[in-house]
């Protein structure tokens, strides 16, 4: 039996990991998905790290076997929305294997050094980490979780 559902978060797809961005309306889910598509970088790895866009606003989220996979629903599959802009075509991969939840939330609010945290989604557990979006190297910072998450022996 497949187990799907659909819910309101960003996600993007950084190095071959889908990236769900989670967050309130108007915390900058889709701000800081145009930021990593905007921007490669290297995080704490050796390797540029594109991104691409998976949805935004609302993602499709299928399990399969082990693992959870991200859909755009197809009304909005390449379209982001850019406050003051509207919605903007972008490339966008159709699908991602989900790796990683990130929690969008002022700094004052994140640890320095927070424990593992985990969340369960369709009986699969992610990784989860926290991130002020406006921070001024939050794009650094994320890419820095894609890279420390890869298992050993994949490059970073």
């Amino acid at each position: 039996m497949k187990q799907a559902g659909s819910m309101h978060a960003t996600c993007i797809e950084t190095d071959g990991m889908g990236i769900l961005l989670l967050g309130e309306s108007g915390c900058g889910k889709s701000s800081l998905a145009l930021a990593m598509i905007d921007r490669p970088g290297r995080g704490c790895g050796e390797r540029l790290l594109e991104t691409r866009l998976v949805a935004d606003d609302r993602v499709l989220i299928e399990r399969r076997g082990d693992g959870l996979l991200a859909r755009p629903p197809g009304s909005i599959a390449g379209l982001l929305e850019v406050r003051g802009l509207g919605l903007v075509s972008v490339p966008h991969a159709p699908e991602a294997k989900i790796g990683l939840a990130v929690e969008l939330m002022a700094a004052k609010s994140i640890p320095r050094l927070p424990e593992k945290r985990e969340l369960s989604l369709l009986g699969c557990r992610l990784a989860v980490i926290a991130l002020d979006p406006s921070a001024p190297f939050a794009c650094a910072r994320l890419r820095a979780a894609v890279v420390s998450l890869k298992p050993a022996g994949q490059p970073a």
